[in-house]
């Protein structure tokens, strides 16, 4: 697919007075507190009651953890526990670290010896592999193909689901390209574990258009969720720098979608748009925001995502073909100013509600369905990651929709990037800062 720029891609957009430009005289600086979340600097004066300082949750049985007023006042749940559902305990568990050497780490995945594959983000991007006493390797090298030096970033990386016979693997990345535009990018490669190095690298998918660089670190999306048959969903962040903008409602771009492509990047044959005029054929879902975390739960099949709100509103939403999740149109959160976005209103008829949403905000990374019997109370549970909770919030599902919370590793107070679960059943979680965390029963 051919990369364009986006003032190149705005020049033939009708609805150029709905559509903020993208220029650095708009873009706040962010902080180092939000510098992963979507949050810009220029939010953080939020007056009456501060309710971003998160006071810790409230562990009572039957009550929500969350005690804070939410961002957005006037808003009410459309259905029970769509938000704030009861706080369950159900099991003990016991927190290892298999190593705190990590730097930036982004996502995990599983090798068959019990090893572990890991990404780390930026400065510079790094995919390494760590065995289970902490042992990391050297980076592994075959990347150096994909950009310059200093401008690679890595996100996630999936084994085939035919890793054993093939040795192949799938990553998202981000470039910085020399005219300061780049987006997420879908590549695999062959990965040669003795000589730590990955081969026959081939970029498969380029997002588009390609964006600006500056704040590259949000709204990225880059999750990979592999289908039964060996196809890839991937969500595409909005890429908006502080102002909502109505990119994710049109089908001409990548922006604000989830898409789904085969693994040599071309739409997949039951794409709902893959003949209509005027849509990008691999488009599978339309109207996200900033996109953290995509898997589909083993039981149902259903196909899950988690995105962050702006103030408020963080969603779970759990995605079907040709549907629109609605933002920016409809959300459970306020702008950073403190203001509505558009119309200020949380439901429309033709747009999804999420399943379930959080007010404040969580800022939820990472998303993993509980399928081992390390922990059996665990058994149709969701786990995800918080950055700006602090924590990895564990819902229980009972016929897709949420019954129960629980915030785990409060204690920790760590931003939680990823969660996996192992084929061990184990729970496996990355800190932001440096940490592989191994969850087992208490």
């Amino acid at each position: 697919m051919a990369r364009r720029s986006i003032n190149t891609w705005l020049a033939g957009v009708a609805s150029l007075a709905l559509i903020p430009a993208l220029s650095a005289a708009q873009t706040p600086a962010v902080s180092p507190e939000v510098s992963t979340d979507d949050a810009p600097v220029g939010a953080q004066a939020l007056g009456a009651g501060e309710s971003r300082v998160f006071p810790g949750p409230r562990m009572i049985e039957g009550l929500p953890f969350e005690t804070r007023p939410p961002e957005k006042a006037d808003d009410k749940p459309l259905f029970p526990q769509q938000t704030r559902a009861p706080y369950h305990k159900v099991a003990d568990y016991t927190v290892t670290t298999i190593t705190n050497k990590l730097h930036l780490p982004w996502c995990i995945a599983f090798l068959p010896d019990g090893r572990f594959l890991i990404t780390e983000k930026e400065n510079p991007g790094a995919l390494r592999i760590v065995d289970g006493n902490g042992t990391i390797s050297a980076p592994i090298t075959g990347l150096e193909m994909l950009t310059a030096p200093g401008k690679l970033g890595l996100l996630d990386v999936a084994l085939d689901p035919h890793f054993a016979s093939n040795q192949r693997i799938f990553f998202t990345f981000f470039e910085r390209l020399q005219d300061g535009y780049g987006n997420t990018n879908v590549a695999r490669g062959v990965l040669d574990e003795t000589a730590g190095a990955l081969h026959d690298v081939t970029v498969i998918f380029r997002a588009s258009p390609a964006a600006p660089v500056k704040n590259f670190s949000m709204k990225q999306g880059g999750r990979i969720a592999f289908a039964k048959d060996g196809s890839l969903f991937l969500p595409i962040g909005d890429r908006d720098q502080g102002t909502p903008w109505m990119v994710a409602q049109q089908t001409d771009n990548d922006l604000g979608k989830i898409i789904h492509i085969t693994q040599d990047g071309l739409p997949a044959a039951n794409n709902p748009y893959l003949h209509k005029p005027g849509v990008l054929p691999e488009i599978w879902a339309i109207g996200t925001r900033s996109q953290e975390g995509l898997a589909f739960d083993p039981k149902t099949g259903h196909l899950w995502e988690i995105e962050h709100g702006p103030r408020g509103g963080d969603e779970l939403n759990l995605i079907k073909p040709g549907r629109n999740y609605g933002w920016p149109i409809i959300t459970h959160g306020i702008d950073y100013p403190g203001v509505p976005i558009g119309e200020g209103i949380t439901a429309k008829d033709g747009l999804e509600q999420p399943v379930y949403y959080w007010d404040p905000v969580i800022a939820p990374s990472g998303l993993a369905f509980y399928q081992g019997n390390l922990f059996p109370q665990w058994k149709s549970s969701v786990f995800i990651g918080g950055l700006r909770g602090r924590m990895l919030d564990r819902l229980e599902l009972k016929n897709d929709k949420v019954v129960a919370e629980e915030p785990l590793l409060t204690e920790l107070h760590s931003r939680v990037r990823d969660v996996r679960v192992g084929p061990d059943g184990a729970v496996y979680v990355l800190t932001e800062s440096n940490r592989l965390l191994k969850l087992t029963p208490k």
